[in-house]
């Protein structure tokens, strides 16, 4: 190592062990919110798109918009967004007031099906997440989240990740 480079700041033991136990608990609810959304042939991505899409009054968003608040890339996100075409649950369709952008729509087929999966995927973001936490501990967790996210994205990091996948695509 060059005299000049600049040394890491190593863990401390405790900041090790949390570490260790955030990957492993993101983890194990990430994969345990998806095993239950597998019973209705779903995947967690997809359903939080879904999800999004049901919440907006009209039931329509921009992609970009959407591959912004998933943390995904645009060809991604199009991917994803051709499987749940398949199915009939959204559509695309050109922006009103941009017709460069694409907006995708939740079907009313789709909009029946989120519905219906709506309490399998409640009942287990209570039971592998809230149940296990205390209301502070909860908006304590909010709170770090949030400032963990802001912070990655004031570096611009996370655009220069997207940019680069969008030019491999």
């Amino acid at each position: 190592m060059n005299a000049n480079t600049p040394q890491p700041q190593w863990l401390d033991a405790q900041e090790q062990d949390v570490w260790r136990e955030y990957l492993r608990a993101s983890r194990l609810l990430e994969s345990a919110l998806d095993h239950d959304l597998q019973a209705h042939g779903l995947q967690l991505s997809e359903y939080e798109i879904l999800s999004m899409l049901s919440e907006q009054p009209d039931r329509r968003l921009r992609m970009s918009v959407i591959a912004e608040q998933v943390v995904q890339s645009r060809s991604r996100l199009t991917h994803t967004a051709g499987r749940l075409e398949n199915r009939g649950w959204v559509r695309r369709e050109a922006c009103a007031g941009d017709r460069r952008g694409v907006e995708l729509v939740l079907t009313d087929t789709g909009f029946a099906e989120i519905t219906r999966m709506a309490p399998t995927h409640v009942a287990s973001v209570r039971s592998n997440l809230l149940d296990h936490l205390s209301r502070e501990d909860l908006i304590a967790l909010g709170r770090a989240m949030a400032a963990i996210g802001n912070g990655i994205l004031s570096t611009g990091v996370c655009h220069d990740v997207r940019a680069t996948e969008e030019q491999l695509a």
